[in-house]
């Protein structure tokens, strides 16, 4: 793998990366993203996950494109009844219920990321674009949350926004750290 000058991980081809590559890389970031959904701390009515993990990571590492092909990729094979959702879950219901609008803001938050970053690797950016990225699920996520289940915006907000800010500060800090440290290695060599 080499550093392709926008700052994304891909493997070059002379100076366009090939097709094959972006779509491998894109359906490894919507793996990624399915195994941590499975990686989960049980709290209603959404639970602690490390999916946000792997879409920041997918946003820094592919582009903004790429990274929301990878989410939205995700969000399809949930669609059409793979059990790539937490606990295992899949199908519309999910995207219609209290997770939904976490799980709807994917793409939007690695689409967010990559174009914050933008090949720019200084640890302050990388970490300034991964809040941002959170702030666009907890947003939308919290707005979904009011409207399906808790239907009052500041126990939506209590639930939904702050209730996941101290894990999730941990995962923006994880991959910022990931990000930081692989995309220097990959300028190395």
């Amino acid at each position: 793998m080499q550093q392709h000058q926008a700052g994304t991980l891909t493997a070059e081809a002379g100076e366009k990366t090939s097709l094959g590559i972006q779509a491998l890389w894109i359906g490894v970031f919507a793996a990624f993203t399915a195994v941590g959904a499975q990686i989960e701390i049980p709290h209603q009515p959404v639970p602690y996950t490390l999916q946000t993990l792997f879409v920041l990571l997918s946003g820094a590492f592919l582009g903004k494109r790429n990274g929301a092909v990878s989410q939205l990729v995700y969000l399809g094979a949930g669609i059409i009844g793979m059990p790539v959702f937490s606990g295992f879950g899949f199908g519309m219901v999910r995207l219609l219920g209290p997770s939904g609008g976490y799980l709807l803001a994917f793409p939007l938050a690695a689409l967010t990321v990559g174009y914050l970053i933008e090949g720019k690797r200084q640890f302050v950016r990388t970490a300034a674009a991964m809040a941002a990225g959170l702030f666009v699920i907890f947003t939308l996520g919290t707005v979904q949350l009011n409207l399906v289940y808790e239907h009052s915006w500041s126990s939506a907000f209590v639930h939904g926004f702050l209730m996941f800010s101290w894990w999730d500060m941990l995962k923006l800090g994880g991959a910022t750290l990931i990000y930081h440290q692989i995309s220097r290695s990959v300028t190395r060599s």
